[in-house]
This record gives C-alpha cells, structure tokens and sequence, in this order.
C-alpha cells in the first residue's frame, strides 16, 4: 500500500505541477480590438533603419495610410499580437497601406531570433530604435503603443496595449481610410 501510496503521491504533485503554469496561460486577458479615434495631429518625423540596414522614412509613405506599432520581443502582449499584425498586413496587400513595427532597444540578433520563433515571421519592415529617440519623439509610455497615421500624415488614432489587429473592428477601420 505505501508503494501505490508513494506512486499516487508523485503523479499528483507532478499533475499539480503543471497547473500553475496552464492557469497562468489561460489567465491572460484577450487582446483588445480597438483604437482610440482622436483629432488628426501631424505625426513626428520618424527616419530609421531597418534589419536590413536600408533607412526608412515616414515622409516616404504619405499616400498612404500607416500602421506604427512600437514594441520590444520581450514584452509579451507585443509577443502575442505580431502574427495578427502580420494578417492585417496581408489582408491589405497591393492597397496603400504599411505597416511599420518600431523595435525599441534591442539589437537585429535579438529579433531575428525572436522572428524565427514565429509561424509566420512578419513581411512588413521592422525598424530599429536602438537609443529609443523615436520612442521618445512619439511620446511612447508603453510597450506596445500603437499609432494610426492617415495618407495625409496624419495620426488619426492610437492605443496603448495589446491589439489583435485583424479584428473586424480595426481591419473596418483601416478600409475607411483608405477609401478616403
């Protein structure tokens, strides 16, 4: 009886072990689908490299409706959302539309890991903001914060947290831009 006593014992706790970690998962909260609307505002210059080195400027796009979203690998909620930024990329393909995804603070290694890591790793450029000048330009608090820039270069909306950006709500958004 000790022995099975002894066995029961260990695959309890080693059940158990696993349930802290499986409640934390199931314990995040859902991405949100929204962004805030605001009065358009000119959008800071922003002028940076990306992984390949070429130097991407804001100025470049006007014309076109922009997606910013500014994040680090290490921030889980900029973790989670990536692949549905990566979809609203692609449901938009061939439109005016871009998506730039600001990298603050770390160095091409620590994302090209981080990328390789993804089902999908993103087609949009990512640009690198290693002293987080353009962080702070922008008036970043947190991690993620996104901003939605109009074809006249305009930031017409923005959010502060996770997004699962090809939630019906943001990709109706984006498709009212770019019909204006």
């Amino acid at each position: 009886m000790k022995i099975h006593n002894h066995i029961f014992s260990a695959a309890l706790a080693a059940c158990c072990a696993f349930v802290p970690a499986a409640a934390r998962a199931a314990d995040l909260p859902p991405l949100s689908h929204s962004l805030t609307m605001q009065a358009p505002k000119p959008a800071p210059a922003l002028k940076l490299k990306d992984l390949h080195g070429r130097t991407l400027d804001l100025a470049q796009f006007k014309g076109k409706v922009v997606l910013i979203n500014f994040w680090a690998t290490w921030c889980p909620p900029c973790r989670r959302e990536m692949p549905s930024m990566e979809r609203l990329s692609q449901a938009f393909k061939g439109k005016p539309f871009v998506v730039l995804a600001v990298d603050v603070g770390e160095d091409p290694d620590t994302i090209e890991s981080f990328n390789s890591q993804l089902d999908t790793v993103p087609t949009f450029p990512i640009l690198l903001d290693t002293r987080s000048h353009a962080m702070q330009s922008w008036k970043v608090a947190g991690l993620p914060t996104t901003f939605l820039v109009d074809k006249q270069g305009r930031i017409i909306a923005s959010a502060i947290g996770g997004r699962e950006f090809d939630h019906p709500e943001i990709v109706k958004t984006v498709g009212v831009l770019l019909r204006k």
